[in-house]
């Protein structure tokens, strides 16, 4: 059997499935953007400093403030100096946990914006083509590591000239800061650092920006399949029982909106008066006889008879009948020959009724009665004959 994997990608024309999509996240592929991950991350780290940068700055004077007050005698004592050293890194590092968490969160977001969440033991689990030396050379010197290669050194220097020329043209005010007061010059660091952060986070925008539609191509691209694919997929879906059903379901539903479509163009409605309704199509000026065009029991009746009402469509009970043509027609075709003679006692019976006038004694209703052998009770069971 041929894998996927060992079709030439050329062959495969054809946009994925949702369902080969779905395995697709279940085998832990996703769309990913690195450029957008860092792009967020380095923003919202940014905006942490920036909305904290008072405080920080004021904590750091603190902690600098503080370092340069000992006691004499512990500037000889090696081991005094390194706890006290340490002491203050791990001040400094606290200052900065709200706005490490706050990267923390903005990575997750960044990496799940596209695609979702998707955690998969299949993504994590070893595969011989990760260990094997071939695929590993052909990975580091195949195609893709060369367009990544030259998208890296692309995404580099257009940081690189960024940062490069922000400090450029900040040089002499840097330099202004060794001459300020501690203060003055931690605040100003500060924002000049900030500053710079801000232009390069515009440069990584742009960049993610360009980036998550061509991940998004190349996604798709990797996902495509040939038409055979498409097919087995397709009769791999179709032989699932549940599927099966489905597309019965969906096809009965068609049908009944079809045939109630119908209903409207029906010369009558024959009823049970409950539990069945059919409608009949006649044809004056064709010799064919009258013509089922709606059937149904239960809420389908009903419908058929709401249907008829709201169309003017005369509805006619005769229970015996009804049920006879129910168990005996199909939608869409000719009432038996044993059914013509009380079938078409209604039909003249309607007919006359719309040619009725003032002047015209309104017909007496027709009791139409069925052949023994075309009578049925409710369950499709033979009865003996009667009339309707």
């Amino acid at each position: 059997m041929k894998l996927a994997e060992d079709t030439p990608q050329e062959d495969k024309t054809e946009e994925p499935t949702a369902r080969r999509l779905e395995k697709a996240r279940e085998d832990g592929q996703v769309l990913r953007s690195q450029d957008l991950t860092t792009a967020v991350v380095t923003i919202g780290f940014i905006a942490t400093l920036y909305f904290a940068g008072n405080v920080v700055g004021s904590a750091y004077i603190d902690i600098v403030a503080s370092s340069f007050i000992f006691e004499r005698h512990q500037a000889f004592e090696t081991n005094q100096m390194i706890v006290s050293l340490v002491s203050q890194v791990a001040e400094i590092g606290a200052l900065l946990i709200p706005a490490l968490m706050a990267a923390i969160v903005l990575a997750i977001l960044g990496a799940i914006a596209l695609d979702g969440f998707v955690f998969s033991w299949k993504a994590v689990a070893p595969k011989a083509s990760k260990i094997n030396p071939i695929s590993g050379f052909a990975r580091i010197f195949g195609l893709k590591a060369l367009v990544e290669l030259v998208k890296s050194l692309m995404k580099f220097t257009l940081v690189a000239s960024i940062g490069g020329l922000y400090i450029y043209f900040n040089f002499d005010s840097v330099m202004e800061l060794s001459r300020s007061h501690l203060s003055m010059a931690i605040q100003g660091g500060l924002s000049t650092v900030i500053a710079g952060a801000l232009l390069t986070s515009v440069a990584l925008l742009i960049i993610a920006a360009i980036d998550v539609p061509y991940q998004r191509f190349d996604f798709f691209k990797k996902l495509r399949m040939t038409k055979q694919e498409i097919k087995d997929e397709m009769k791999e879906i179709e032989g699932q029982p549940e599927v099966r059903q489905r597309i019965k379901q969906k096809q009965r539903e068609m049908a009944e909106q079809r045939m109630l479509q119908d209903v409207p163009k029906a010369d009558v409605v024959i009823t049970n008066p409950e539990h069945f309704s059919i409608a009949l199509s006649y044809d004056q000026s064709s010799e064919d006889a009258p013509r089922v065009v709606a059937k149904g029991k239960g809420f389908i009746a009903a419908k058929i008879r709401e249907i008829a009402n709201d169309n003017k469509v005369y509805i006619f009970e005769a229970p015996t009948l009804a049920r006879a043509i129910y168990f005996t027609t199909e939608i869409g075709e000719r009432i038996p020959a044993a059914l013509y003679m009380a079938v078409a006692q209604v039909i003249a019976y309607v007919y006359n009724l719309r040619q009725l006038t003032p002047e015209v004694v309104k017909p007496k209703k027709p009791k139409p009665k069925v052949p023994r052998e075309l009578t049925f009770d409710e369950r499709g069971q033979r009865t003996p004959a009667s009339s309707s």
